[in-house]
């Protein structure tokens, strides 16, 4: 019997954040390497964007604790 998408997914969002972190790392290491690639180029990407956003003063950064909190209570409403 196949397992659907999201069954899987809700029994994802159930772990622990450090038990998530091993999920992922586990699926992401039955990609290919070139799949890999793309995807890591495409966050570098990203990440240079944004860097180059906050530096031009595109954009305004966000205090760590700020983000986190921010973060912590929308995963707690998913819940």
């Amino acid at each position: 019997m196949a397992i659907a998408l999201e069954d899987v997914t809700q029994l994802a969002l159930l772990l622990p954040a450090d038990e998530k972190a091993t999920l992922i790392d586990r699926l992401l290491q039955t990609f290919d390497t070139e799949v890999l690639d793309d995807w890591e180029e495409a966050w570098i990407e990203e990440v240079e964007k944004r860097y180059r956003e906050l530096k031009e003063g595109k954009v305004a950064g966000i205090p760590a604790d700020e983000a986190f909190a921010s973060i912590r209570a929308e995963l707690k409403c998913r819940q």
